[in-house]
This record gives structure tokens, C-alpha cells and sequence, in this order.
């Protein structure tokens, strides 16, 4: 039996998998992870509950993506967080590469 928890990791780890065309060599250097909640120290910049936070390699340390899993199965509204899910790592992987989020997904709606 799959609990809910590990659904959603199961979720994203197979999103990430449709980002690795995108990343190319960078793939290797990213790292995606879930966790449950954000930390309770909001970022100066955010005026709401993030539903995900992306920290850009430092040093030896890869990029890291993370989704917050409670958030994004709340804004879901409905249990349905398979898009949301994908339309927060495009978001991300975007935000990483410095570009568009239409180049990371062009048939983002």
C-alpha cells in the first residue's frame, strides 16, 4: 500500500524525469526534493505559503528544486495536484535556467 506521502514523491520524481531534455548536462547538478511544509522563515519576498523554493548550486552543492507537499495538495483544491505539481517545477526549472517558463514546457497553458 502507497501512502499519500509517498505518491507524491513518486509524483514529482516523475516530473523532474521530464525536465532532463531540457536541463541536458545540467541534469546531474539538480537535485528535486519534497518535503512537507517550507521552513518557517518565509523568504523577504514571499507574501504567501510557497509551494515550492529553488536554491542555485553553490560550490560543490547542486541546485536543489523542493516542493512542499502540503501546500500544493491545498492550493489543489480536490486531491487533482498532478498539474499543479508540474506547472510548480516548470516554474522552477525555469527560474534556474533564466528563462521563460513557455522554453521549459512550451505547451504550459
Amino acid at each position: 500500500m502507497v501512502t499519500r506521502s509517498q505518491a507524491f514523491d513518486d509524483l514529482v520524481a516523475d516530473t523532474a524525469q521530464r525536465f532532463r531534455n531540457v536541463l541536458g548536462r545540467r541534469w546531474s547538478a539538480v537535485e528535486f526534493a519534497v518535503e512537507d511544509v517550507p521552513p518557517s522563515d518565509p523568504a523577504g519576498w514571499e507574501e504567501a505559503v510557497p509551494l515550492a523554493r529553488l536554491w542555485p548550486a553553490q560550490g560543490n552543492l547542486p541546485a536543489r528544486i523542493v516542493i512542499y507537499r502540503r501546500p500544493v495538495e491545498t492550493a489543489a483544491r480536490g486531491g487533482e495536484h498532478v498539474d499543479l505539481v508540474h506547472e510548480v517545477m516548470v516554474e522552477q526549472v525555469a527560474l534556474l535556467l533564466g528563462v521563460d517558463p513557455g522554453e521549459v514546457d512550451p505547451d504550459r497553458r
